[in-house]
């Protein structure tokens, strides 16, 4: 069990997410920009807790020197205080539709941190997202909660979200953790401060890919690990 310190510590860490992120990459629930039909699923990237669009900047570098354009990478901003079941995988649901229009593309690729994957996952399971959604990656996503969140549940209802049987982890976890023919991965570490227990994050049905002792924020900049997102979005 984490002591009042460590809990503090981490929720601290989850507060400071978006501080790593430069100010003029911030971004809004905007409307994506538009772009062509691409022979490869959009990538939507989707930001955890208390962060914003900015802290993708290292792993959209990476997706662009691999070949993708700008017009096939989107970025979704929201309020990361809301409810996953209630308020934000409907929007997700509502931009992913939005940006299918705009590229003509079936289906897109989900890349989410932290929060985010429960928010991607509610739309993936509950949202028809199996329809529309060809690759689901969570990084460090509390996908069977985190006692961190305890610390910020009273006054927070993402941290009631994130918290250990919670009504949003419940059902997430219910039945088909992994439904349909999305291909779903997962990117853990064994030294993350702010998901507690680590393991929390791997799911029976996914590719579970463990990355070593990092940081919880430290995986969005990680070389590996952007390998790693690379190649699974590419299987």
């Amino acid at each position: 069990m984490l002591t009042v310190r460590q809990a503090m510590a981490a929720l601290l860490t989850l507060c400071l997410a978006s501080l790593t992120a430069p100010a003029a990459a911030r971004a809004s629930e905007g409307a994506p920009s538009s772009g062509r039909a691409a022979p490869r699923n959009p990538v939507v990237l989707v930001h955890g807790y208390n962060a914003d669009p900015g802290v993708w900047g290292s792993l959209r570098a990476d997706l662009r020197a691999d070949g993708y354009t700008d017009a096939q990478l989107f970025s979704w901003g929201y309020d990361t205080h809301q409810s996953v079941n209630e308020v934000l995988a409907g929007r997700l649901a509502a931009y992913v539709e939005q940006v299918r229009r705009e590229t003509g593309a079936a289906r897109v690729d989900l890349v989410a941190h932290s929060y985010g994957s429960l928010v991607s996952r509610w739309y993936v399971k509950f949202g028809g997202g199996t329809a529309t959604v060809g690759h689901w990656v969570s990084l460090a996503g509390p996908n069977r909660g985190t006692s961190t969140a305890w610390a910020c549940a009273l006054w927070d209802q993402a941290c009631r979200d994130m918290t250990p049987g919670s009504y949003v982890v419940r059902n997430l976890n219910s039945g088909d953790a992994t439904p349909g023919e999305v291909k779903y991965g997962t990117f853990w570490s064994g030294c993350d401060e702010v998901v507690n227990p680590d393991d929390s994050v791997p799911l029976a049905g996914a590719l579970n890919t463990p990355v070593g002792c990092l940081g919880h924020n430290d995986l969005l900049g990680d070389d590996a690990t952007s390998a790693g997102v690379r190649a699974f979005l590419a299987s």
